[in-house]
């Protein structure tokens, strides 16, 4: 059985009065238990001011992982470029020293150390005594989405 109350407060004449929904059982083990004000107070609250909270902090921590996610994508890019860098410059280094030995050989000991180092070898060449080569490494900065990170050296003998 519900029974309906208006609850007598110290408002303003010709405010509303809060409406108090208590079943027989809730009222009885309040008044049992001493805490039926508390009980009255909680169950007067009005229905919009439920949850608002919780939604505000579910949209603020929505927005935090998208800007977590946006974040950790731009810095796994920032990562495979650098790799390509590093690859590039040890297989150009590598491939320079055997540079007198021809093209086939130079590219093949570039290709070796760029592989090594998790990159690609995308394209190598001779330039007289210089090895020049490009690198690539893919990234995958979100789930279904690919990106290929590309950088060049050229390494050869010290000119005056």
């Amino acid at each position: 059985m519900t029974t309906t109350h208006h609850h007598p407060t110290t408002e303003p004449p010709g405010a509303v009065a809060p409406l108090i929904v208590c079943t027989a059982a809730v009222r009885h083990a309040a008044v049992r238990t001493g805490k039926a004000q508390t009980i009255k107070k909680r169950v007067g609250m009005a229905p919009a001011d439920r949850g608002g909270a919780t939604v505000l902090v579910l949209a603020l921590g929505l927005v935090l992982v998208l800007f977590g996610g946006f974040g950790a994508a731009v810095a796994a890019a920032r990562l495979a470029r650098q790799q390509a860098a590093v690859a590039a410059d040890l297989g150009a280094l590598a491939g320079a020293g055997r540079a007198l030995e021809g093209p086939a050989v130079a590219c093949g000991t570039a290709g070796e150390v760029v592989s090594a180092n998790g990159a690609r070898l995308v394209s190598c060449r001779l330039d007289g005594l210089d090895l020049v080569l490009t690198v690539g490494v893919t990234v995958a900065p979100l789930p279904g989405l690919s990106r290929a990170a590309e950088a060049s050296a050229r390494a050869g003998p010290i000119r005056a």
